[in-house]
């Protein structure tokens, strides 16, 4: 049985959310709202390609070392973060923190697609890249097969995960609906208008349960798992500011400026 519970539960595919003290005094809302599915707590956020950029940072402009954590990234924008809607892990890492898999920052490519077999969840395939242009988008989550063979251009950002969680409507074949494994995790899939769902776990779950919560509750057709344990997310609005193990790859939600 579904269950969804939550701030804006019968709008769950819109940007919505009860204001908070952090909101009223920003004059902003936050793109996150908490939802509860299968009797385990998240949090949803959802980017709109109307309203937002979404952008790859792996280090402060001009270096070569990786933040490492979004408390490097605060410090380095501010802590009030102005502009950032949200911030969230990106992707897996190797230990020096970069990325293992295809990687593109502004249009330049750090990493090249990885097609490679081998062991842990970045290579339990299909695994899958989540990119697009900034800004107006579209934005995508693709598997890697289908990436290598359709897309032809260069997108303006790009990060390579595993492993998918849905694969055109169906879970991932290899995913125990009830494992056994249980991990604070994040994913990020697009919806059929575009919009990027950013969801992390508030507790350890399995790849099932946040697999069926993309197919079944959000009804997004493609899902990326990005990363699990290390799952963390900035929200400068509400102050949400978690910290933990060192990451990788940043993926940053920013918030356009209006045309005049």
């Amino acid at each position: 049985m579904k269950q969804l519970v939550g701030v804006c539960a019968l709008l769950a595919l819109t940007a919505c959310s009860v204001g908070t003290a952090g909101e009223e005094e920003q004059g902003r809302a936050s793109i996150c709202q908490p939802l509860v599915f299968e009797e385990s707590s998240f949090t949803h956020c959802t980017a709109m390609p109307t309203i937002h950029d979404i952008r790859m940072e792996l280090a402060p402009e001009g270096e070569d070392t990786p933040y490492r954590s979004l408390t490097a990234l605060a410090d380095d924008v501010g802590e009030d973060g102005t502009g950032i809607a949200l911030a969230v892990n990106g992707g897996m890492f190797d230990p020096d923190g970069d990325p293992i898999g295809y990687y593109v920052e502004d249009g330049r490519r750090l990493t090249v697609l990885n097609q490679n077999e081998g062991p842990g969840n970045f290579h339990m395939l299909p695994n899958g890249v989540f990119f697009g242009d900034s800004p107006v988008g579209p934005w995508h989550v693709w598997s890697t097969s289908r990436f290598a063979r359709d897309v032809e251009e260069r997108p303006e950002f790009a990060t390579q995960s595993g492993p998918m969680l849905v694969i055109d409507g169906e879970l991932h074949p290899e995913i125990d609906p009830n494992g056994t494994s249980l991990r604070l995790r994040n994913a990020v899939g697009v919806d059929d208008a575009g919009r990027a769902h950013f969801v992390i776990s508030e507790a350890p779950v399995s790849f099932g349960k946040l697999a069926r919560l993309y197919r079944d509750v959000l009804n997004i057709d493609n899902a990326l798992f990005l990363d699990g344990t290390v799952s963390q997310m900035w929200d400068p609005v509400t102050g949400r500011l978690d910290s933990g193990a060192p990451i990788g790859p940043l993926i940053i939600v920013y918030d356009r400026e209006p045309t005049q």
